[in-house]
């Protein structure tokens, strides 16, 4: 029976419901994603941007609205944004909200519907806040067509809402989908979007995203399917399922709702997810939230950050996201990163079991806190590699300096960047930034290796402070 394995204590994922094995690197996304963890939630905000009104499907229990701020349910939104406006929002609350973690895109509609500005979004979000996870929530259907775009921008998560496999059930949920400019309707349309659904959700997983699975749980046409559901997306790759609820109140104007189609009871969804739960993982602690949701889960701050209030000038994001990782890390380790030898380290691996990569060929770097409370991860920053050299960062591999200082600036508050190899050139730069650069570490276990050069720190400081020798440099 596999299961989820991570550095952090509370990921949320070690129950004894079956699940996918994820790698440590994965377990630590998990624990700080509050839609993933059920233990995150209560420590980490998420925000949705709401940059895409249309969808190319048609469901029975959806009915967008815009510029509507009195419901809470999936598809309602107060305004919809542009990607620019998106960004600079997503700047404005990342630096008013130090726990937000987590970035994503789940409508109105549905953001592959909407891939120019879905993408455009997506790509000006990575680079303007480099230290932040982006999420995607898809129903699916042109999901193939973009797996590897998504994971060039680095989406690690992504939500797929799955509500059927067997064709003539999924007829009674969809009406019609619009794929490659024509309409389909009827058992066409349904094994059509079933079909792109598993492959998109099998490459997905093959590329090593996490994919959390949302079932709606509608009583007479689904409930009794969706254990099916749990284990065959179980055996595509997918890691939880979340069963939710229908929404189904007349006054929402959706299909269901005229129909007079009953909403599930909480001892009918809790009875399907125990029964899902014998195949994977379930999350029982989503909120349905709105395609603009911001905060904490259940703390919806949305109409707190209007656009009418967002500056059109932002300054620097750097000292912003300095004081986002310091604050992190202060919530990972109950505090003990605040104690006077604790600091924070960068450490350059592929999937969090081993420091792996090369400095110049490394296209994000995990940010730990290292202190009394241990080695905890507290997130990542995205940069793009400055070395083109296939194994050397020697100067013809070099791209203009510039980029060089720009990945030095990323991390200036580490106290030191750990990794397999790194050139003269950077290996200096790093110095004079007052950064340590480690490679005595080198395909060993992160953990242990970071332990390790904490514990020689302190003794180095000790030495240092009662005059005995100076401090050496590097991992004993």
């Amino acid at each position: 029976m596999a299961s989820c394995h991570s550095s952090s204590s509370n990921s949320g994922c070690g129950s004894s419901s079956p699940g996918v094995s994820l790698t440590p690197l994965q377990a630590d996304k998990v624990a700080q994603h509050p839609c993933y963890s059920r233990f995150a939630h209560h420590r980490y905000a998420r925000m949705h941007l709401a940059v895409a009104p249309a969808c190319n499907l048609q469901c029975h229990y959806c009915n967008r609205k815009y510029d509507c701020s009195n419901e809470s349910r999936p598809g309602v939104v107060s305004e919809v944004l542009s990607p620019a406006e998106a960004i600079a929002k997503a700047r404005h609350v990342a630096a008013a909200l130090p726990q937000l973690s987590v970035i994503g895109i789940a409508g109105p509609g549905d953001p592959l519907a909407n891939i120019a500005r879905t993408f455009k979004t997506l790509e000006g979000l990575r680079l303007a806040l480099p230290d932040m996870k982006l999420c995607l929530s898809t129903n699916g259907l042109a999901l193939p067509d973009v797996v590897d775009r998504l994971v060039d921008i680095g989406v690690d998560h992504v939500t797929v809402t799955v509500n059927a496999l067997d064709v003539d059930i999924a007829t009674q949920i969809y009406p019609w989908l619009w794929f490659d400019g024509e309409r389909l309707e009827g058992r066409e349309a349904a094994a059509l979007l079933l079909e792109r659904q598993q492959e998109g959700i099998r490459r997905l997983t093959a590329r090593g995203v996490l994919v959390k699975i949302n079932s709606v749980l509608i009583p007479g046409i689904n409930d009794r399917h969706l254990p099916a559901v749990s284990e065959k997306v179980r055996e595509w790759g997918a890691f939880l399922h979340n069963v939710m609820p229908l929404i189904s109140q007349p006054e929402h104007g959706t299909v269901y709702g005229l129909r007079g189609q009953p909403e599930p009871t909480a001892g009918e969804v809790d009875e399907v997810r125990r029964l899902c739960g014998g195949s994977m993982q379930q999350m029982a602690h989503c909120q349905q939230c709105r395609a603009d949701a911001i905060g904490m889960l259940g703390e919806d701050r949305s109409q707190s950050f209007p656009m009418s209030a967002i500056p059109r000038n932002a300054g620097s994001y750097l000292p912003v996201m300095r004081r986002r990782a310091q604050i992190q890390a202060g919530i990972a380790s109950q505090g003990e990163s605040e104690s006077p030898d604790a600091c924070l380290v960068a450490v350059a691996t592929s999937h969090g079991a081993a420091i792996d990569e090369h400095f110049g060929h490394a296209r994000r770097f995990q940010i730990y806190s290292v202190s009394a409370a241990g080695v905890i991860p507290i997130g990542e920053r995205f940069t793009p590699p400055f070395c083109t050299g296939k194994t050397d960062c020697d100067d013809e591999a070099l791209q203009p300096e510039l980029r060089l200082d720009a990945v030095v600036d990323l991390l200036a508050d580490v106290a030191a960047v750990f990794c397999a190899r790194i050139g003269m050139g950077p290996w200096q730069r790093l110095e004079q930034a007052g950064i340590e650069p480690c490679v005595g570490g080198a395909w060993q276990p992160v953990a242990a290796t970071l332990g390790q050069w904490w514990r020689q720190r302190g003794k180095e400081t000790d030495a240092v402070a009662t005059g005995q020798g100076p401090a050496i440099k590097g991992v004993a």
